[in-house]
């Protein structure tokens, strides 16, 4: 274990960790945002009951994301000071806008929200929200933009004299078409994981017969969101792909383990063996799928990974430019089927709630399927950003600069080492944080917030924050 590897796996952990909190912020906000224009629209209390309650929810989330995602910009720094040197010029730009166009818009309503209940105009109100939902996805994309840069670098041209990334088209960055797809395949991820944090919730209550007036319908509401962002998920990832096999053929070939250039090409749902094209035991396939997902065609042709790694080569010379293929393989499964799974718990819970009706006794397996299903979005996003980033390795910007060349040549193994434990303990003692306090809350439940805002206290969200 050199530093290059420790430092890999500090950002992969880092990186892995916040990004828990970053779907779920952004779905919140806007399902937030819903529950509290039907009260402002219907006066109902049961929705101003449930907007405060999710609001709550919302609040812990933004704070632990925050909180983590600024240790990923000082790695930057600390850890790979020779990508930043080569990328700043370009990576400056969206990261800048993000922090001073984006970040500032929803922190200064999320403050406006937290603390306008009883001093802003219902309608005033409401809007800080909206505005606050509109600031966590402009910041999503403009994060998504620096990353689609390393997937696909744009915009650009290599300084001879300092030996780095100029940039020379702000407009092609941000309109990459990696980044736009990248976008839509993240904001329909962050919704599938808010509708089942909704689901999740609302079902624990539901099961014991607690707060059916406030959540039943924030029960409809999360299986509605978690189904049709599953469907939108699936489209956009299905687009995501065929870019990804256009820019980058190894990953595709990745994915599947294929190293034989094939068509049409199948997709193994499930594989026995090493994954190292020889020694497959037994598979379960389906034929064509892959050359769908790769070219829109279920004849089409698929590279296979012993053609990319020669094309490669003759292109940027002598060196493996193969991923992992084991974590390739999984991550790209375990991403798909854990997305779907939530889907299907979603359209059967549509199903048993409809015109009114609740699960019975005999359904128990749904009430702890909906329960459990909390942990299906943010886990098929984890192996999701997983097969991304590992899928592009050697390379730290794609085809430009290696990741052995990203690292910081005077940081030692042992400063590595130390920063990966501190980091990696302070992220363990911030889960339990994170959790106990959003546990805590949600058993809580919204029958202890006060429906109608009074002058003499300070709001309860506010207290919260």
């Amino acid at each position: 274990m050199n530093a290059l590897m420790l430092a890999r796996w500090q950002f992969g952990i880092t990186t892995v960790y916040h990004f828990l909190f970053v779907p779920l912020t952004i779905g919140l906000a806007f399902l937030t945002a819903g529950l509290q224009t039907a009260w402002v629209r219907t006066g109902k209390e049961h929705y101003l009951r449930s907007t405060k309650f999710f609001g709550k929810l919302f609040l812990i989330n933004f704070a632990l994301g925050v909180a983590t995602g600024i240790v990923q910009e000082f790695q930057f720094g600390m850890a790979w000071s020779e990508y930043s040197r080569f990328v700043g010029d370009v990576f400056g730009a969206p990261l800048a806008i993000e922090g001073l166009l984006a970040f500032f818009l929803e922190s200064t309503f999320l403050g406006l929200w937290i603390f306008g209940w009883d001093r802003l105009p219902k309608k005033v109100h409401l809007a800080c929200i909206w505005l606050v939902g509109i600031g966590t996805t402009l910041s999503a994309y403009f994060i998504l933009a620096a990353n689609a840069w390393m997937q696909h670098p744009v915009g650009f041209v290599l300084d001879p004299a300092t030996h780095s990334a100029r940039l020379t088209s702000i407009w092609s960055v941000l309109g990459n078409s990696t980044a736009v797809v990248a976008f839509a395949h993240t904001i329909a991820g962050a919704f599938l994981a808010a509708g089942a944090l909704m689901i999740a919730v609302s079902a624990w209550h539901l099961r014991r017969e607690q707060n059916a007036e406030t959540l039943r319908p924030t029960l409809r509401l999360g299986l509605a969101t978690v189904l049709v962002a599953c469907v939108l998920t699936a489209v956009t990832g299905d687009v995501d792909g065929k870019i990804m096999t256009e820019q980058q053929p190894m990953k595709m070939a990745a994915a599947e383990a294929q190293y034989h250039t094939s068509q049409p090409a199948s997709f193994s749902l499930f594989t026995i063996g090493s994954l190292d094209g020889k020694s497959e035991v037994w598979s379960v396939r389906v034929p064509g799928v892959l050359s769908f997902l790769a070219t829109g065609s279920f004849h089409g042709k698929v590279d296979g990974i012993d053609d990319v790694q020669a094309a490669e080569v003759a292109t940027y010379g002598p060196g493996t430019y193969t991923p992992v293929i084991p974590v390739t393989y999984w991550s790209f499964r375990l991403m798909i089927g854990f997305g779907m799974l939530a889907g299907l718990i979603a359209a059967a819970g549509l199903w048993f709630t409809r015109r009114g009706r609740t699960p019975g006794p005999q359904r128990r397996w749904f009430w702890r399927a909906a329960i459990w299903s909390l942990a299906l979005p943010p886990l098929a996003a984890s192996f999701g950003w997983i097969f991304t980033e590992m899928g592009r390795q050697p390379w730290a910007v794609f085809g430009v600069l290696a990741t052995r060349d990203s690292v910081s040549p005077t940081v030692s193994t042992a400063t590595v080492a130390t920063s990966l434990i501190v980091l990696t303990a302070l992220y363990a003692a911030l889960a339990v944080i994170e959790v106990g306090l959003m546990v805590r809350t949600a058993r809580r439940g919204p029958e202890g917030l006060d429906a109608a805002p009074t002058t003499d206290a300070e709001p309860q969200l506010g207290f919260a924050y």
